[in-house]
C-alpha cells in the first residue's frame, strides 16, 4: 500500500489519489475474476462510474470555500489505500473490470471559484488525469472536469480536453449551486458537447435543497439525497424541453438515473392531463430511451426494472469505485439476470460504453488478449 508521503507527493499516480462518493470500501479480497466470455467470445468489461482525487490542486484550494469539502480526503486514510495504481488495477481485476472511465470525486467541483482560478484548477485536474490514463491506456480512459459555472469557459475546457488531452468524456454535477444544469445560460457547454459527440456523465453530490429534512439517522443526504438530485435534474431536462433542444446529446446518469425510471408512470400521468406537464414533444417515459444509465441500483430486481423501462442497450456498468456505496460484484449482477439475450449482456458489460467513449477495436482486442493470456 502506498505511504502518506507517496500519496502527498503524487509519486504513485502522477499526483492522483483515487477516491469516491462516500466512506471507503474495505480492501477487496479473493482471486482475480478472470476474463468474461459469452458463447466463446471474449467480452471487454467497462466501468463508467469510478472516481479520483487530484492532490495537485490543494495549494489552490487551501483557505478557500472548497477546503472543508476536501480536507478529510487530504488528511484521511483513503489516500494511503488508493494512491497506488497497482492496488487499483488489482481491485479491478478482482471485480472483473477491464477498463475504467475515471472521473473526479464530486467534491473537486469548485463552483464557487471565479473564472481565472476555475480555469487553473480544471487545467491541473484534467492534465493529471490524462497522465494517469497515458500510463495505462489499455486500462483507463479519462472523464474530465469543467467549470460549468462559467459556461463559455466550460465549452473551451471540453474541447481542450478532447483535442489536446485525449479525454473521452466529462463528468458534471447534477446542479450548480442550486441552479439546474439544463438552464439556458449553460447552453454554450451543451452545444459544444452535442457538436463534438462527447459523453457527459451526470453525478449528484447530495440534495442541498432538502438538507434540513435529510439530517439524522440513515445517512439520508447520501442514501436518498444523491438519487433525488439526479431525479430532479433529469426531470427538468424532460419537462423543460432541454432534450428536445439537444436531441443528439449523449448523457449517462449515475445511480440508474435516481428514482425517475422507477416511478416514470407518475410523470406520464401528469403529461396526460395537465398542460403544465406538456411543454415537450413526447411523453416523459419516451425520453428515457434518449438517455443512458449506469447499473448502480444495488439489486437484481431493480436492475431488471431499469432494463424494462429504458432497454438493456441504454445501461452501462457503474460501480462507484472505490467507496462504501460501491457495487462489489457488478458482473455477477448482470450475468445472473434471467431472460437477457447475449446481445443485451454484451451491451451492458461493455459494448455500449465502448461506443459512447469511443474506445476502438485496437484497445478492446489488446485488452482481451492480455487478460485471456494471464
Amino acid at each position: 500500500m502506498a505511504s502518506r508521503r507517496e500519496f502527498m507527493t503524487g509519486a504513485a499516480a502522477a499526483g492522483v489519489g483515487f477516491l469516491g462518493c462516500d466512506l471507503a470500501a474495505p480492501p477487496a479480497r479473493g482471486a482475480a475474476h478472470g476474463p468474461v466470455t459469452i458463447n466463446g467470445k471474449r467480452i471487454t468489461t467497462i466501468d463508467i462510474h469510478a472516481h479520483s482525487y487530484v492532490h495537485d490542486v490543494w495549494p489552490l484550494i487551501k483557505g478557500t470555500p472548497g477546503e472543508a469539502m476536501l480536507k478529510g480526503i487530504v488528511s484521511g486514510p483513503l489516500g494511503d489505500r488508493l494512491s497506488s495504481v497497482t492496488e487499483r488495477l488489482a481491485e479491478m481485476d478482482r471485480e472483473g473490470i477491464d477498463i475504467q472511465a475515471v472521473s473526479l470525486h464530486a467534491g473537486q467541483y469548485h463552483h464557487w471559484a471565479e473564472r481565472d482560478l476555475a480555469a487553473e484548477i480544471v487545467r491541473i485536474q484534467n492534465e493529471k488525469l490524462a497522465e494517469v490514463v497515458a500510463g495505462h491506456p489499455d486500462r483507463f480512459v479519462g472523464l474530465g472536469a469543467v467549470a460549468l459555472q462559467h459556461p463559455e469557459l466550460a465549452a473551451r475546457q471540453l474541447e481542450d480536453g478532447i483535442r489536446r488531452l485525449g479525454l473521452r468524456g466529462f463528468m458534471i454535477t447534477a446542479s450548480i449551486d442550486g441552479e439546474e444544469i439544463s438552464a439556458p445560460r449553460f447552453a454554450p457547454f451543451w452545444k459544444k458537447a452535442e457538436e463534438t459527440g462527447t459523453l457527459i456523465f451526470i453525478h449528484p453530490r447530495g440534495f442541498e435543497a432538502g438538507e434540513s429534512r435529510l439530517k439524522g439517522p440513515g445517512r439520508l443526504d447520501n442514501t436518498i439525497g444523491n438519487p433525488l438530485e439526479t431525479t430532479v435534474a433529469l426531470s427538468h431536462m424532460i419537462f423543460g424541453g432541454f432534450l428536445d433542444r439537444h436531441p443528439g446529446i449523449k448523457i449517462v446518469a449515475a445511480h440508474g438515473g435516481g428514482y425517475l425510471p422507477g416511478y416514470i408512470g407518475r410523470s406520464d400521468k401528469c403529461h396526460s392531463w395537465d398542460k403544465r406537464c406538456q411543454g415537450m414533444k413526447k411523453k416523459p417515459s419516451a425520453y428515457l430511451r434518449d438517455l443512458y444509465f449506469d447499473s448502480l441500483v444495488y439489486s437484481s430486481r431493480d436492475l431488471a426494472h431499469l432494463i424494462n423501462e429504458v432497454g438493456a442497450e441504454r445501461i452501462v456498468i457503474g460501480t462507484d469505485f472505490p467507496f462504501g456505496m460501491a457495487e462489489r460484484a457488478p458482473l455477477e449482477r448482470i450475468m445472473g439476470l434471467d431472460g437477457l439475450s447475449d446481445e443485451a449482456r454484451i451491451a451492458m458489460l461493455g459494448g455500449t460504453a465502448a461506443r459512447l467513449l469511443g474506445i476502438g477495436p485496437d484497445i478492446l482486442k489488446r485488452r482481451g488478449s492480455d487478460r485471456g493470456n494471464r
